[in-house]
C-alpha cells in the first residue's frame, strides 16, 4: 500500500463530479448563455470524473490492510434523542472495487458521450446530467450511513429520470423517464421501511456497524428476516428484478451513453451492492436469502428468453442486463457475495462495451436500431465490429475472457454452496447461460454478418465512429479480455468471505466447468447454425412455435398486466373518486359556489345604482324610517 490518504480525499472524490455539474450546468447550457461552448463543456464534464478516478486510484492504493478500511467524517447531520446521524464516508475493499468501477467506467462513458452527442443543441445539459449522476452514485458507494447511501440512492433515481427522458420532446421518451422514476419509488418504499426498522432496533444507521452486529450474532431488537425482505424490495426496483424490472428495457429511450452508464456499472448494480454491503443481515435471514436466489435465477431465465426475439439492438442488451443482474442476485442468495461483485465488475466492462458498440452502430447508420435492417457491417465499421465481438464472446462465457470466470463461479456456488446451493437453481442458471450465448451470437451475426439489409439512406450514411468513441471501445474490449484475471472474490474475502462448499459436491467442480464451457460453445454454435447456415429454418421454427414467439415478443405481457391491474384502476380512482368527488365537488364546487354567490350578490346590489334620483330619495327615506323605528324601540 502507498502513502496515507489526503485530508478529505474521499469527499473530494464525491464532490468533484458535483462541481462539474454546477459549472457545466450553469455555463454550458442555454440558460447560461452557452459561454463554455461544446468544447469547454466537454472538457469540464470529462475532467471532473477523470480527476475523481485519479484520486480513487490513490485512495485504493493507500487503503490500509485488513477489513476495516478508513472512515472520513464530514459533519454532523442531525442528533435525535441522543443518537447522532453523521455525514461520513467509508472506504474498505468492497467500496474500493465499486469506487474504481464507477469512476473508471463512468469516466470513459463521459469521453464517449462527447463524440456521440456532438452537435446536439443540449450538449451542455446532457454532460451536466452525467456529472450529476456520477456524484449521486459516488455518494451511494462511499456513504457510511444508510441515510447518506439513501440520499445517493434517490439521487441516481432523479438523475436517471433526467437522462432517460433527455429528449423529452418525444412523448415516448418522457413516458420512459416517468416509468423508471415511479417504478423505483415503489421499491424505495421497502428500502425506507427496512431503514426505519434498523434505526429503531439498532439505534444506528452506520453500515459497517450494522453489519458487524449481525455477523456477531442475532440482534434481538431487529427482525433480520423482515429487514432483509424490505431492503430486497428496494433492491428489486433499483436492480430490475421481478416484479420491478419493467422500467429498465424502456430506459433505452435515453441516449446510448445513458444506457451504458445506467445498465453497465452504476445504478442497476446499486441493489447488488446494498445486499453485499449488508451481507450480515442476509446471513441471519436464510429464508430471505433463498428468496433472493430464487428471484435472481428466475429473472435471469425469463429475461434471457425475451432477449431471444427482440429486434431493437438496445432492447436485446437491456434484457441481457436484466438477466445478468439475475445472475448476481443468484450469487448473493447462495452467500457468494464476493462472486456477485466479481460479476458486477466484469459485467461493467463487457456490457459497457456492448452498449457503446451499439451506440457506434446506431451512430454509423444515422439512428437505425432495428437489427433486421442491418447486416454486413463488419468491414464498414471494423473497430466497432471487433470490440463488439470481443464483448459478445465475454458475455457468452467463452473461456479466457472476463465473463467466463465470473459466470462460472456463480454457477459453481449456485450448485455447491452450503448456504443454499441447489441442483434446480444451477440447472436453470446453466440453461440461461446457454441462452445468453445464443441470443448474443444472433445479435452479432444479424448486425455485422450476412448480406446488408440497410435502407438506402442508412447505407449512404455508414461510417466508423470518431476516435473519442472507438478509443473507448478499445479500452473496454481490453478490459473484457483481462478483467476476469483480477481475482475479485479472493480480494474481497476479508470483507465478504466466500461460502463453504457442500462436501458431497466438492468433487464435481471440474465436471461443472466443462459443462459450462460446453453450454457456452453450444449456444454459439446453434446460433451460427441457424442464422448463418439455415436462415429459412429460423422462419420455419418461428412459424411452428408462433404462440410461444408471440408470448416472448409480447414480453410475457407483464406491462399489459400491470396496466390492467394497477394503472387503470388508479387512473379511475383518481379521476372518478378523488378527482371527481374531492377536487371537482368539494374543492371546485365550494370555490366556484362562493364565486357564483358573490357574482349574484354583486348583480343584485348593482341594481341599486340605476341613476334614478327619485329611487335614491326613496332609499334615503326608507333608511331614515328604519333608524327612527330602531331608536324608538330601544330608547
Amino acid at each position: 500500500m502507498g502513502a496515507a490518504l489526503f485530508p478529505h480525499q474521499l469527499a473530494a472524490i464525491v464532490f468533484l463530479p458535483l462541481l462539474g455539474f454546477l459549472v457545466t450546468g450553469t455555463l454550458g447550457t442555454a440558460i447560461g448563455g452557452c459561454r463554455l461552448g461544446e468544447r469547454g463543456a466537454a472538457l469540464v464534464a470529462c475532467a471532473m470524473p477523470l480527476a475523481a478516478f485519479a484520486l480513487a486510484v490513490h485512495a485504493v492504493l493507500a487503503l490500509p490492510p485488513g477489513p476495516a478500511g478508513v472512515v472520513e467524517p464530514l459533519y454532523r447531520w442531525a442528533e435525535i434523542g441522543g443518537l447522532s446521524l453523521d455525514v461520513a464516508f467509508h472506504l474498505d475493499r468492497l467500496g474500493a472495487v465499486m469506487l474504481l468501477v464507477v469512476t473508471g467506467v463512468g469516466s470513459v462513458i463521459h469521453i464517449y458521450a462527447t463524440g456521440y452527442m456532438h452537435g446536439d443543441p443540449s450538449f451542455g445539459r446532457f454532460m451536466a446530467y452525467l456529472n450529476l449522476f456520477l456524484f449521486f452514485m459516488l455518494l451511494l458507494v462511499l456513504g457510511r450511513s444508510m441515510l447518506v447511501l439513501f440520499a445517493g440512492w434517490e439521487g441516481v433515481g432523479l438523475a436517471s429520470y433526467l437522462l432517460i427522458g433527455f429528449w423529452f420532446d418525444e412523448p415516448a421518451n418522457a413516458a420512459a423517464g416517468r416509468k423508471a422514476f415511479i417504478t423505483n419509488r415503489v421499491g424505495d418504499a421497502g428500502f425506507l421501511l427496512g431503514m426505519f426498522l434498523l434505526w429503531t432496533g439498532a439505534g444506528t444507521l452506520d453500515l459497517d456497524v450494522l453489519n458487524a452486529r449481525f455477523l456477531a450474532g442475532p440482534v434481538a431488537a431487529v427482525p433480520a428476516g423482515l429487514v432483509a425482505l424490505c431492503l430486497f424490495i428496494g433492491a428489486t426496483g433499483k436492480s430490475a428484478q421481478i416484479p420491478l424490472y419493467v422500467w429498465l428495457p424502456d430506459a433505452m429511450a435515453g441516449p446510448t451513453p445513458v444506457s451504458a452508464l445506467i445498465h453497465a456499472a452504476t445504478m442497476v448494480t446499486a441493489g447488488v451492492y446494498l445486499v453485499a454491503r449488508l451481507h450480515g443481515v442476509y446471513a441471519a435471514a436464510p429464508d430471505i436469502s433463498a428468496l433472493v436466489a430464487t428471484v435472481g435465477v428466475v429473472t435471469a431465465f425469463l429475461a434471457a428468453t425475451i432477449a431471444l426475439v427482440q429486434t431493437d439492438i438496445k432492447k436485446v442488451l437491456a434484457y441481457s442486463t436484466v438477466s445478468q443482474l439475475g445472475f448476481m442476485f443468484l450469487a448473493l442468495g447462495v452467500g457468494a457475495y464476493g462472486v456477485a461483485i466479481f460479476h458486477v465488475v466484469t459485467h461493467a466492462f463487457f456490457k459497457a462495451c456492448l452498449f457503446l458498440g451499439a451506440g457506434s452502430v446506431i451512430h454509423a447508420l444515422g439512428g437505425e436500431q432495428d437489427i433486421r435492417r442491418m447486416g454486413g457491417l463488419r468491414t464498414r465499421v471494423p473497430v466497432t465490429f471487433w470490440t463488439f465481438a470481443i464483448a459478445t464472446a465475454a458475455i457468452a462465457g467463452i473461456p479466457g475472457l472476463a465473463g467466463f470466470f465470473s459466470k462460472d463461479e456463480i454457477l459453481w456456488y449456485a450448485f455447491a454452496s452450503a448456504s443454499g446451493g441447489s441442483t434446480w437453481r444451477w440447472a436453470l442458471a446453466a440453461a440461461t447461460a446457454a441462452l445468453t450465448a445464443f441470443y448474443m451470437t444472433r445479435l452479432l451475426w444479424l448486425v455485422f454478418f450476412g448480406a446488408p439489409r440497410l435502407s438506402a439512406e442508412a447505407a449512404a450514411h455508414v461510417h466508423e465512429s470518431p476516435f473519442s468513441m472507438t478509443g473507448v471501445l478499445g479500452v473496454l474490449a481490453l478490459l473484457s479480455i483481462a478483467g476476469g484475471y483480477l481475482g475479485i472474490p479472493h480480494l474481497l474475502e476479508p470483507v465478504v468471505p466466500l461460502p463453504a462448499v457442500q462436501p458431497a459436491r466438492a468433487a464435481l467442480e471440474h465436471t461443472l466447468l466443462y459443462v459450462s464451457v460446453a453450454l457456452a460453445l453450444g449456444g454459439v454454435g446453434l446460433a451460427l447454425a441457424l442464422y448463418a447456415r439455415a436462415p429459412r429454418l429460423v422462419e420455419a421454427v418461428r412459424g411452428a412455435l408462433r404462440p410461444l414467439h408471440a408470448l416472448l415478443e409480447g414480453k410475457y405481457f407483464v406491462d399489459e398486466l400491470y396496466d390492467r391491474l394497477l394503472a387503470r384502476p388508479l387512473v379511475w380512482l383518481s379521476e372518478r373518486a378523488l378527482l371527481g368527488i374531492g377536487d371537482r365537488v368539494l374543492l371546485d364546487g365550494t370555490l366556484n359556489g362562493l364565486g357564483a354567490l358573490a357574482h349574484r350578490g354583486a348583480g343584485w346590489l348593482g341594481r341599486v345604482q340605476n341613476g334614478s334620483v327619485q329611487f335614491y330619495a326613496l332609499l334615503v327615506l326608507g333608511g331614515l324610517v328604519a333608524v327612527l323605528g330602531w331608536g324608538w324601540r330601544h330608547g
